[in-house]
């Protein structure tokens, strides 16, 4: 979002005009560090430029040195409860630490985590939760709860501001869409830091990622927004995968590999989801910069077929590939896959006329 401080996160710039930045957190024991690591390359290469781990205990404190160590990408500590663990993330090398301002502690717990992030050059993230909010505040989250949010995450800045400290990154989450849009709008007004937004808590695979997209997309869409984070239940994959798709959908990030396909009716008489979701896949193992239709019969088919990079129309056991606008080829419905990769990699290769 332009218009905001940037910080360095570890290399990666965020706010201040900067892209805006997925983030996505492992979902492993931070402790066992091969698994840990395993998960945090595969976030990186699914498009996660930042990445935060658990740190509840002192053995996982222990090992952020060495994911950091080997990490592609820069690690946040997340931390509750213990200011203590806070301070011995960023001394073993976390880029940044998420705290709290609910459960995190007093001044003088939160002095300890600043002297130590000013040390380091390290990030500190006030990440203010409905769920978490300071025991003062709980009468005006009855009465407003954005305005609780937005008071707690301000107040906490203010906290840092006295204290020197202006590497700071804020969010305000709530699981609920609408006080989260409600939140980061009068947060983005009352702060001049780069803001994270997501949801907590936001929920399982589908209805998580369409949670999350009604309410980033309105906030992304009016400028609202540095970070993103889109918090699924399972396999932290999936969030970078949607908080891609968000930012593409929105023009914030480079087009990537998009599929479009028609919701199939009485007209279809091709076995079209299979196809879909196989050209997706493929799509996505490539990374290439394409935009395919999948379509299921010759109503629309052809027509979107010719407006996309490339596509597949299918009709009753067969079905024809498109290539930048023009049928090149008729086959069987077992052979539409291949044959449409076929011609990509012809294309791509230029061992056809355009």
């Amino acid at each position: 979002m332009t218009g905001r401080l940037q910080v360095d996160v570890g290399g990666v710039p965020v706010g201040g005009g900067a892209p805006v930045v997925v983030q996505s957190m492992t979902n492993t024991r931070t402790d066992d560090v091969e698994a840990t690591l395993g998960q945090i390359r595969a976030l990186a290469t699914a498009g996660a430029k930042i990445v935060r781990v658990a740190v509840p205990d002192r053995v996982s404190a222990e090992a952020v040195s060495l994911l950091v160590s080997q990490s592609p990408v820069p690690l946040i500590a997340d931390v509750h409860f213990d200011h203590s663990l806070a301070v011995a993330a960023v001394q073993a090398g976390a880029a940044g630490v998420r705290v709290n301002p609910g459960n995190i502690g007093g001044r003088e717990e939160m002095r300890a985590v600043v002297d130590a992030a000013r040390e380091r050059g390290a990030v500190i993230r006030v990440g203010v939760n409905s769920g978490s909010l300071q025991r003062d505040l709980r009468g005006l989250e009855e009465r407003d709860p954005a305005g609780a949010l937005v008071e707690s995450a301000v107040r906490h800045c203010a906290v840092l501001e006295d204290m020197g400290f202006g590497r700071i990154k804020v969010s305000a989450k709530s699981s609920s869409p609408l006080i989260t849009i409600a939140a980061n709008r009068r947060l983005s007004e009352r702060v001049p830091y780069p803001l994270h937004l997501g949801l907590t808590e936001a929920g399982t695979r589908w209805a998580g990622s369409v949670r999350s997209a009604v309410a980033l997309g309105v906030l992304l869409e009016e400028g609202i927004g540095d970070t993103i984070r889109v918090s699924l239940t399972g396999d932290p994959l999936e969030e970078v995968r949607v908080a891609l798709e968000i930012l593409r959908t929105l023009g914030l990030a480079p087009r990537g590999p998009r599929v479009i396909s028609c919701p199939t009716c009485g007209r279809t008489r091709i076995d079209l989801e299979p196809l879909a979701l196989e050209v997706e896949r493929r799509l996505e193992e490539l990374g290439l910069e394409l935009e395919v239709a999948v379509m299921g019969c010759v109503v629309n088919g052809p027509g979107e077929a010719r407006k996309a990079d490339f596509g597949i129309a299918g009709g009753e056991g067969e079905g024809v590939v498109f290539s930048e606008g023009r049928p090149v080829r008729k086959v069987r419905e077992a052979d539409l896959v291949e044959a449409l990769f076929d011609e990509i990699a012809l294309r791509r290769q230029g061992l056809v006329d355009c």
